[in-house]
């Protein structure tokens, strides 16, 4: 019973310390509305522009656009996909051309772009292993296409890990092309 008592006045105690009577600061640095001043801004001209001119204006920034994009999608299937052995992330001696053809297209059609390299993996590992395994593998292609004169400032990394697989077949074809480093361009 005595235990129950001191074990009630111990939690009544806690609860209330935990009660603070301080008033909330305020500071006084802060303007009050009263004090804002307000600027007056000159009214804009506007210029009228008829139907047939709209359209013609949509449909030029429309063709720029997906030109543009249509060129980035074009430019992305030149580059090569670099693929790698089973928990490593050394650059293949087969994989060496396709390395130094990224990097030609890098600094040539794509100079104007940034480069997103996406490091991926297999099933195999835990999840947190895979997803290291993947930027190290992402960081071998930087540093190689650094070393063929891709500037370091254009480059970006990120690791999928196994969350982006392009074959599910339980193989050891299909799990060999899940072990990558695919290239996309940024604006």
């Amino acid at each position: 019973m005595n235990s129950f008592v001191i074990s009630g006045v111990v939690a009544a105690l806690l609860v209330l310390s935990g009660c603070s009577s301080k008033e909330p600061v305020v500071e006084e640095s802060v303007q009050s509305p009263q004090e804002v001043s307000v600027e007056k801004v000159a009214p804009v001209e506007t210029e009228t522009v008829s139907s047939s001119e709209a359209s013609v204006m949509s449909e030029d920034t429309s063709n720029a656009s997906s030109s543009s994009s249509g060129s980035m999608s074009s430019i992305e299937d030149g580059m090569s996909t670099i693929y790698f052995d089973f928990d490593k992330f050394n650059i293949r001696a087969d994989m060496e051309n396709r390395i130094v053809n990224d990097a030609g297209v890098a600094n040539g059609a794509a100079s104007s772009f940034s480069l997103k390299l996406e490091g991926n993996c297999d099933e195999w590992g835990s999840d947190e292993y895979n997803f290291a395994l993947g930027l190290r593998r992402a960081n071998t292609v930087k540093k190689s296409l650094i070393a063929e004169g891709v500037d370091a400032n254009r480059i970006t990394m990120v690791s999928y890990g196994e969350s982006n697989p392009t074959c599910s077949i339980k193989s050891e074809n299909c799990w060999s092309k899940n072990r990558r480093v695919d290239f996309k361009l940024l604006p």
